[in-house]
């Protein structure tokens, strides 16, 4: 487990980060790389927190991925989705769990919504070991578009705020 894990709001020196999680190997579950133009402006997104904020994932100091949270209309009710990701060199020791435990406490200072919600697919096994070490809640399963035009079975995990 990885003890000095620390979220940080997402900055313009992230974008090089943002490219390297872009990779086809952690992209598998998510329906592959995007283009450059919409990483790029995922990453202006990312810069102006609105309906919810990003942030940069850090390991003793150095950059271990990304973490946030957005509203997502959820079986008739606003939530806040919640996703992370985070670099092959830092898997396997807790920060994703960290990050993720740290960005629901964020959330729920918010104190706007009721839930955090978070829908790895069903096939995900580090994504739903996440949630559940990060205490969510299995609550069942979910057919789930992302990214768009593309549906995927999905485990709907949820912690309420």
């Amino acid at each position: 487990m990885t003890a000095n894990v620390r979220v940080e709001p997402w900055s313009e020196g992230d974008l090089g980060l943002l490219r390297r999680l872009n990779a086809p190997e952690l992209t598998t579950h998510l329906g592959g790389p995007e283009p450059e133009a919409r990483v790029l402006d995922r990453h202006r997104r990312y810069l102006v927190p609105g309906d919810g904020r990003m942030f940069r994932v850090e390991v003793d100091g150095a950059p271990a991925g990304s973490v946030g949270y957005w509203v997502r209309s959820w079986q008739g009710e606003a939530v806040w989705e919640v996703g992370w990701g985070v670099l092959p060199e830092f898997q396997g020791r807790g920060v994703a769990a960290a990050a993720a435990r740290a960005v629901v406490q964020a959330a729920r200072a918010e104190r706007t919504h009721r839930w955090a919600r978070a829908f790895p697919s069903v096939d995900h096994a580090a994504s739903n070991a996440v949630c559940r070490k990060a205490g969510f809640t299995l609550l069942g399963e979910a057919d789930f578009e992302y990214p768009p035009g593309r549906w995927m079975r999905c485990n709907d995990w949820g912690v309420e705020l």
